[in-house]
């Protein structure tokens, strides 16, 4: 009955949050940022809404992963990046306004793409979860989680912005406990599986992040973006909403062995992200250098 009702009410409750909090960080020039600079946004939304979740299915083969793992390692690349994504750009001194802008616009997309992805990996690699699995009940959870409170913040954000401002730390704060607290529930409730599994849900969360990341970094070189642009890219497709993945299949799958890939990805993605860091530094004591 409690873990029912943490589950059902009070994880999507502190999601719903946590995307409110990330609306209140967000102006509308992070969507005009769309029509002043295109290119960079559509080649980010094309590796994190399309290519991301290709590799992540070609990885869950290559690894011969269990059913409840190639599903919660898809999962996990349908959901795209949050405002961790924004703050290790932030560290990086990356294009933080490309990060921002590509945040906005794929967290609005991804209500439409998510559900599919999910669709289409349960039909894949669990053909026994295909029928208990609604794509228009987790489309509209997805609305009332993370579309409406990202739109809520937006206009706060608007019309009161110094509040907006104010307040939005404390919602970055809480999407790190919340996705601390998660990865620890998921552990303890699933160190059966974590046990019998653990290093190839290791390495494949691991592969996925560091190839999502030369991804992003490739797309970028192979369109001529620029340094600081390629390390953004490489962030945006490589650092994925590991809290909302969990959720999605904790409250509306109610699968917590699929919540698995990606509480171990929560840990993992850090490791790949910390290299790009030190990449970004690399490449600005390199230009220094140079200037």
């Amino acid at each position: 009955m409690t873990e029912s009702f943490l589950t059902q009410y009070v994880a999507p409750f502190v999601l719903a949050l946590i995307m409110f909090g990330m609306g209140l960080s967000l102006t509308k020039n992070d969507f005009q940022q769309l029509w002043r600079a295109p290119l960079p946004i559509l080649v980010g939304l094309f590796g994190q809404l399309l290519l991301l979740p290709i590799l992540a299915y070609c990885l869950a083969i290559a690894f011969d992963l269990a059913p409840n793992l190639a599903i919660g390692i898809m999962i996990l690349a349908a959901c795209p990046g949050g405002t961790s994504s924004n703050i290790i750009s932030q560290l990086a001194k990356a294009n933080l306004a490309l990060s921002v802008s590509l945040t906005a616009i794929s967290s609005l997309i991804c209500v439409i793409t998510t559900p599919l992805i999910i669709q289409f990996a349960i039909s894949e690699f669990g053909q026994h979860e295909a029928q208990s699995f609604s794509l228009l009940s987790t489309t509209l959870g997805l609305i009332f989680i993370t579309l409406i409170p990202v739109l809520i913040g937006i206009i706060i954000r608007h019309y009161f912005a110094e509040k907006a401002i104010r307040c939005e730390p404390f919602f970055r704060h809480l999407a790190t406990a919340f996705l601390v607290l998660m990865i620890v529930a998921i552990t303890i409730q699933e160190k059966d599986t974590l046990a019998s599994s653990f290093s190839a849900v290791f390495l494949s969360a691991l592969t996925l992040n560091l190839l999502a990341i030369m991804l992003g970094i490739g797309l970028g070189a192979l369109f001529r973006f620029s340094a600081r642009d390629n390390i953004t890219l490489g962030i945006e497709v490589g650092v994925q909403n590991s809290a909302m993945a969990i959720l999605i299949a904790v409250t509306f799958l109610q699968r917590a062995d699929f919540a698995v890939a990606p509480g171990v990805y929560g840990v993992t993605m850090y490791i790949g992200a910390f290299m790009l860091v030190l990449l970004a530094k690399r490449f600005r004591s390199s230009a220094s250098a140079n200037a």
